[in-house]
Order: C-alpha cells, then structure tokens, then sequence
C-alpha cells in the first residue's frame, strides 16, 4: 500500500510549492506596502469622519437652518407631478413613484444642494479650527505662477507646471 506523502506526490505538481511561495510573498509585498496600509487606513478614517459630520450636519446644524426658512420646513416633501396616472393628488413623492407617476422631487434636490453646502462649511470650519489648535494650516495658499498663470503652493520654488523658477532667476 503506497504511503499518503506519495499519492500526494502523484497528484500535485513537483513546482506546486514554489509557485505557491512566489504567489504569497507577491501578495504579501504588494499589500504590506507602506501606501496600500495607509490607503486602507484613511479610508477607514474617512469613513468615521463622513459618519460624525453627517451626524453635525443633520442633527445640529440643519434644526435651526430649516427654522430660518419662511415656508413649509419640510423641503424633501415638495415635488411636482409631471404626468400621473390618475390616482389623484398624492401626499408624499413615495406614493405618486408607487402609482408610476412621472415625479420632479425638486424639495429633494434643494435639500441636497443646502446639505452639501453647510458640508463643505462644516469642513471648513474643522479645518480653520484644526489649523489654529495645531499650527499646521490644512489649508494650503495657492498663488498663480509668473510664466504659465496656473496656480501652485505659495512656498513653492519652481512651477510644478512650467518649471520656471519663482524667485526671479530666470530673467
């Protein structure tokens, strides 16, 4: 009766192994990598982030915001029908999409534009509020270059575009 390391000889390629540990180590170089560990990690940071700002947007800063507003507060409830079906008049934008009704849910889309707007505000304030407490601004002056116009870092030597020097050395 042969031994079970021979029939596992038989049935396995003799470079198997080899292949298997070139395979490995390729895989384990590429996503041990310095930049593919810091990717991951930022996304996963970024992810929390993105939770916790939504989170100050939507719960304390959107309250007082549709306060302000003269009309009705709840702008995602306006829409206009655009062709119904017959099913009368419909009270939210979810039933008259049931009753396949061709809907414009314009309160939707203001909505989102007044959203993204006190987002980026939020953001900006994080970042001036980040920038003071550490004295390292997030955000970077950007001046337009002498030559090509385009706009580069204020403490930049040369132009990343034209590469001409901006401190006036080449006349």
């Amino acid at each position: 009766m042969p031994r079970l390391e021979d029939a596992q000889q038989t049935l396995l390629p003799s470079n198997l192994k080899a292949r298997t540990q070139t395979a490995w180590d390729d895989f384990t170089d590429f996503a041990l990598r310095d930049n593919v560990l810091e990717v991951a990690v930022g996304l996963i940071l970024a992810s929390a982030f993105t939770t916790v700002v939504s989170s100050f947007v939507d719960d304390i800063i959107l309250p007082p915001v549709s306060l302000l507003s003269p009309s009705n507060n709840n702008l995602d409830g306006k829409f206009a029908v655009l062709r119904g079906r017959g099913g009368g008049p419909y009270a939210t934008v979810k039933d008259a999409r049931e009753d396949g009704a061709v809907v414009m849910a314009y309160g939707e889309f203001i909505s989102k534009i007044i959203r993204l707007f006190v987002i980026a505000l939020a953001l900006f304030v994080i970042a001036r509020a980040y920038g003071w407490a550490a004295s390292d601004s997030v955000i970077k002056k950007q001046v337009k270059c002498k030559y090509c116009r385009k706009r580069i870092s204020e403490k930049a030597k040369r132009c990343v575009n034209c590469t001409s020097w901006q401190d006036g050395r080449e006349g």
